[in-house]
């Protein structure tokens, strides 16, 4: 049996995440107050009484996410060592720390890096997502491709379910031209920004100095990263991917087909939320193989 971590991204917050965690484990109680410090403020107050509009921003919902992930990850007894981890975008980041390639500490202070730079960009260059549901794959290319303006796709998500990225009048009119090709739905998402598209490039700059000062180590497992969706353990590579992600598709329908491919048989999400189970549910049926998948 081989065995998978796995993270969600930004989307998946909820006021009171984290709350049983915090009262219920003194180890995760310890390492949100750890986080209260490092990044100035109490991430935690907003993480369990905030309201939906303040756990949105993203300078907020990353760390949140990141935290809450980490903090199941490390602090649920009795679990087993992961043979492969991987994680949806931010959970790029949670899934470095359960491999141990990445300290707690350093990887919360890159997350608040990415997290501030990105949100910069959103407040320059206003961008939008959009989720298109029920088209192949490379119908979605080929309308971006043919759209005018900048439109990407931008997260891989499952077979028959993938989110385009850029400017907000490019993006609509894609969303028009996957209608008329036969989407299901083309839903615009709420959203602050184009994230994983080349819209976020001036963030690029602070977020890779932040990794470069970051020491990464050999992981104890291989990470399957959203840029190469293949298995990773060069802390060079790891590095390198990292910062390609910021303007690259999340390829998590390629990751989860790797994963296959090289033996996964039980898949684990940590964080809040179900988003991961479900679409690795999709995609092992469409590949007919049968997973333990858990939360």
């Amino acid at each position: 049996m081989k065995r998978v971590f796995m993270f969600p991204g930004q989307g998946a917050q909820f006021s009171g995440m984290g709350k049983d965690l915090y009262d219920s484990s003194h180890k995760a109680h310890d390492m949100m107050e750890r986080a209260n410090d490092v990044l100035g403020f109490r991430l935690t107050d907003i993480m369990f009484n905030g309201t939906d509009e303040e756990l949105k921003a993203t300078k907020v919902t990353q760390p949140a996410v990141f935290l809450h992930s980490v903090c199941k990850a490390l602090c649920t007894e009795g679990l087993p060592t992961p043979d492969m981890v991987g994680g949806h975008s931010l959970g790029e980041f949670s899934a470095l720390v359960a491999c141990g390639a990445v300290n707690f500490e350093d990887a919360l202070k890159l997350v608040a890096v990415r997290a501030e730079q990105m949100q910069k960009c959103c407040e320059k260059v206003p961008g939008t997502m959009a989720a298109i549901i029920g088209l192949p794959d490379e119908t979605v290319e080929k309308i971006c491709s043919e759209t005018d303006g900048l439109v990407i796709p931008a997260n891989y998500n499952c077979n028959g379910q993938i989110v385009i990225s850029g400017e907000k009048e490019a993006v609509e009119k894609a969303c028009e031209s996957m209608k008329a090709a036969g989407a299901k739905r083309a839903l615009p998402l709420s959203v602050s920004g184009a994230f994983h598209s080349p819209l976020m490039e001036p963030a690029r700059v602070e977020l890779a100095k932040a990794i470069d000062a970051t020491d990464i180590h050999m992981p104890l497992c291989p990470i399957y990263q959203n840029v190469t969706a293949s298995a990773e353990t060069d802390p060079v590579r790891i590095k390198q991917n990292l910062l390609l992600q910021l303007t690259s598709p999340v390829k998590w329908t390629q990751t989860v087909k790797n994963m296959l491919s090289d033996g996964a048989t039980e898949f684990r999400e940590f964080g809040p939320g179900a988003v991961l189970q479900g679409l690795v549910k999709r995609i092992s049926a469409a590949e007919g193989v049968e997973v333990a998948i858990l939360g």
